[in-house]
């Protein structure tokens, strides 16, 4: 993992200033001196940052005006050092957009005086956290840390919330799975003014009350192709770094040397790209490859260099159903710009098979699934291009359907509803879909919470009225035209959960100025998103190769306002992904994609998943014998054992549920099972959940009554 860390205290004197500046330290309780392990410190006292973990050279920089105006830039950033200077001064007058708007992805600090300015990135890829701390604010681009500088426990009806409405954000709100420690949104920036915290957007959001203006579609996906072409260009210009000292240290008998480089976890140096046959990693992969004096350069030609983009490809032989995705990569990688290389993954990489892993910094259903990935990017490059994002930030999320009835365009609901009413065969599904999205668009966002938590109180005992695996894509497109809906793992929580969540709800109903100040499908997709972006940072800690980075242009800021500012009536219609995803790459001198471009692949993962709940279901018996989830109270043991043993069996059950259970489960476990803390100097500090499990009774009452 890699993060940084720093504050912004009251007062000069609290920061504990060591050698007049050149280090730096805090005070701690016991009076001992407090330093991030294995830390790098970019500017010292009197509000200290600190750069953590395995940063390369060109990924930290800073950029000073004078000794009290100075700008760090973390990750991969497009912008020259001259930028960041212009950008410095402008930031001095209160501007902050601008320090978001350079291809890449990459965390911004600025310091002006004692005014500290940290920007979160607008997907939620790179979050920003805070906590109060020594008499001011500390703050990270991980949660962990913060948890152990102030021995943090966990927040339960946190946990509950991201079981039982994990795509509302009401629901989940500020917090974390630890308690005190709060999370920046997306869009917004987190200003500390001698300690005193304030959290600011910077990204202007679309009003309910007139009509967005109409934008060219032409316009629009050519501002796509800049923002991926610019993406990609950026990664490919960094300077190229060889995993670990590049040299083998010998031969092993029966073992070749890509055999070798895998066995020790080091990836193969260079720039490489998923290619799994979808549109997006395709997408990617192709754009790499044909940059003129990049990689994909074919020997004898251009550079002379002659060094082939690493397309990787993953061949499920335990579960089929992916023979034409696999053909599509195929056909990809017969460009000579590409060498294809395809993983076999068999029964010990399907989910569920490996249960232990490291420590993430927050839990995610990828937890499951580790072993999967990590054989993937075991056979990837050091700079490694995936596709994650792209579903959420180019397809219509089922709830824009209400946004065109809000906005009077009728006639764009003909072909999503037409392809649903194909796909399904009826045809009542055109009128089932226009209620439902003029429901929608006739309901108050607080109508929406009062109903989502009146549906989670009446939840207890009995499963939930929609499911997207029991109804296909209507019913899928019906259960998400809401403003929120119980998350797959509700229905096996308990019904003190589930009333907490409630409340939770409630309270926010009860907030002044209550409502996104979007429309409704805008305001979920933006959630879908963050949660996508949330299990891809999770992900790359779970799968983590060292000395690897991996790339998500899709996540970057510029491609996510680029894709948003693509008109409804040209996103909703149907494969309007692979569409666009085509024209970006014919506009980039790509003219020819194979045959089912963009063809969905159905019931795969479904079939995947079930498989491996049948591997692993004894393994799973263990793991709930007596669950963690159970102590804190979020489940009973026995439900989830059922659950278990019944999905194994073959029932029809949300299987992306029971993920969300599992992965928090083994998440607590490792939680709890860690040794040290993030910190140094803390003889009489411990670390986060320095107690285990502490079931609070009657918490449930006491936020009831003070609401």
């Amino acid at each position: 993992m890699r993060w940084l860390v720093g504050w912004s205290s009251a007062a000069a004197g609290n920061a504990g200033a060591l050698g007049g500046g050149a280090t730096a330290g805090a005070t701690g309780y016991d009076g001992e001196t407090v330093h991030p392990v294995g830390s790098h410190l970019l500017w010292g006292d009197p509000d200290p940052l600190w750069a953590v973990g395995d940063w390369r050279p060109d990924e930290v920089r800073v950029v000073s005006a004078d000794a009290e105006t100075r700008i760090a830039v973390l990750g991969l950033c497009g912008a020259s050092d001259e930028q960041l200077r212009v950008a410095l001064f402008a930031a001095r007058g209160g501007a902050l957009r601008h320090l978001t708007a350079w291809p890449g992805s990459y965390t911004a600090v600025v310091q002006v005086g004692r005014r500290i300015t940290v920007c979160g990135d607008l997907a939620g890829a790179r979050p920003v956290f805070h906590t109060p701390w020594a008499a001011g604010t500390a703050y990270a681009t991980a949660a962990l840390p913060l948890a152990d500088l102030v021995e943090a426990n966990l927040d339960f009806p946190y946990l509950a919330a991201l079981l039982a409405a994990p795509d509302v954000p009401a629901a989940l709100d500020d917090s974390t799975p630890y308690d005190g420690v709060k999370r920046v949104p997306p869009g917004h920036a987190l200003i500390l003014r001698a300690g005193a915290r304030e959290i600011a957007g910077y990204e202007p959001v679309a009003s309910l009350a007139v009509a967005a203006p109409p934008a060219d579609p032409d316009s629009a996906v050519d501002g796509v192709r800049d923002a991926l072409v610019e993406a990609v260009r950026t990664r490919l210009a960094a300077p190229r770094h060889v995993p670990g000292d590049g040299i083998d240290p010998g031969p092993v008998p029966g073992m070749g040397p890509a055999a070798r480089r895998a066995a020790r976890g080091r990836p193969v140096p260079g720039i490489g790209a998923d290619l799994s046959g979808g549109p997006a990693s395709a997408t990617l992969a192709l754009l790499a490859a044909g940059l003129p004096g990049m990689p994909g350069t074919v020997l004898g030609h251009g550079t002379g260099a002659g060094e082939r983009l690493l397309a990787v490809t993953f061949n499920d032989l335990a579960v089929g159903g992916r023979e034409a995705e696999l053909e599509r990569a195929g056909a990809v990688a017969a460009n000579p710009r590409l060498h294809h290389v395809v993983v076999a993954g068999r029964e010990e990489s399907l989910p569920y098979a490996e249960l232990d892993g490291p420590l993430t910094d927050e839990p995610g259903a990828v937890l499951v699934s580790a072993a999967r990935h990590r054989a993937r990017l075991s056979a990837g490059s050091a700079d490694h291009f995936t596709g994650y994002g792209a579903r959420q930030v180019l397809d219509a999320h089922p709830a824009r359907l209400a946004d065109l009835l809000v906005d009077r365009r009728r006639r764009h609901l003909v072909r999503p509803v037409a392809a649903l009413a194909r796909a399904d065969g009826s045809v009542m599904v055109p009128a089932r879909v226009y209620a439902a999205a003029r429901r929608l668009s006739r309901t108050p966002y607080r109508a929406g919470l009062e109903g989502l938590a009146e549906q989670l109180r009446g939840l207890r005992g009995r499963a939930p009225e929609e499911s997207w695996e029991d109804d296909g894509a209507v019913g899928a497109s019906l259960a998400a035209l809401s403003w929120g809906r119980p998350g797959p793992a509700a229905r096996w929580l308990t019904g003190e959960a589930l009333a907490e969540v409630s409340v939770r709800l409630m309270a926010a109903t009860q907030r002044s100025g209550v409502g996104p100040g979007q429309r409704p499908g805008d305001f979920r997709a933006r959630a879908t998103l963050a949660r996508q972006a949330a299990e891809v940072r999770v992900l790359e800690q779970v799968a983590e190769i060292r000395s690897q980075r991996l790339h998500t242009p899709f996540l970057d800021n510029q491609v996510v306002r680029a894709c948003r500012a693509l008109p409804e009536a040209l996103r909703v219609r149907p494969g309007a992904r692979a569409a666009i995803l085509r024209t970006v790459l014919e506009e980039a001198g790509v003219r020819e994609v194979p045959g089912g471009w963009g063809t969905p692949t159905q019931g795969v993962a479904a079939a995947t998943a079930r498989a491996g709940l049948r591997g692993a279901a004894d393994s799973l018996m263990e793991v709930f014998d007596r669950p963690l989830l159970a102590e804190a109270g979020l489940v009973e043991a026995r439900v989830v054992r059922k659950a278990v043993r019944a999905a194994a069996a073959g029932e029809s059950l949300p299987l992306d549920g029971l993920a969300d259970l599992v992965s928090l489960e083994l998440w607590l476990g490792r939680l709890l099972a860690r040794r040290g803390t993030c910190w140094t100097g803390t003889p009489a500090r411990a670390r986060a959940v320095p107690g285990g499990i502490v079931r609070r009774r009657g918490e449930l009452g006491a936020v009831a009554s003070g609401g």
